[in-house]
């Protein structure tokens, strides 16, 4: 999480993205480990005691690990980015390659927040957009104490 308080009453900026402990590049050569450690002991299991059923087994496991690791890349660039500017709120988000904007004047923004920070939303007009999802409960609490002392301070 990277939160930037530009100084001014009414600025704000704060910029939430997963945590990826590994590159793209290090998913490929873990990938390319798993796949040749898996497939090697199942070729010496066939080849060494006749023991064929182990390669189908095999193959689906390394299916199933390839979409998982899919499901990971496809993600790995989704963020949350949220501005305050003067009289305006922004928040941007990217989401497995979908990209969606919510936009509305602070002084009639809402904060919905949970107790627990299980849940944190923005409700304008009668539309909620929900944020904080790359985030823990305590994070999501810590910024709607932030985000709610800056909406206050420019009303």
């Amino acid at each position: 999480m990277e939160c930037v308080d530009t100084g001014g009453a009414g600025q704000f900026d704060l910029m939430v993205r997963r945590n990826n402990s590994l590159s793209t590049s290090g998913r490929l050569v873990v990938f390319g480990l798993v796949v040749f450690v898996s497939v090697g002991i199942g070729l010496a299991f066939t080849l060494v005691f006749g023991a064929w059923p182990i390669l189908p087994f095999a193959g689906v496991e390394m299916l199933i690990l390839y979409l998982a690791f899919r499901h990971v890349e496809r993600h790995a660039g989704d963020y949350e980015r949220l501005a305050i500017a003067g009289d305006r709120l922004e928040v941007e988000v990217l989401d497995g390659g979908r990209y969606s904007r919510f936009g509305c004047n602070r002084q009639w923004v809402q904060l919905v927040c949970d107790r627990d920070g299980g849940r944190l939303a923005l409700r304008s007009h009668g539309r909620e957009f929900e944020i904080g999802r790359h985030l823990n409960e305590q994070q999501r609490l810590s910024v709607a104490r932030q985000l709610g002392r800056k909406l206050r301070d420019g009303r």
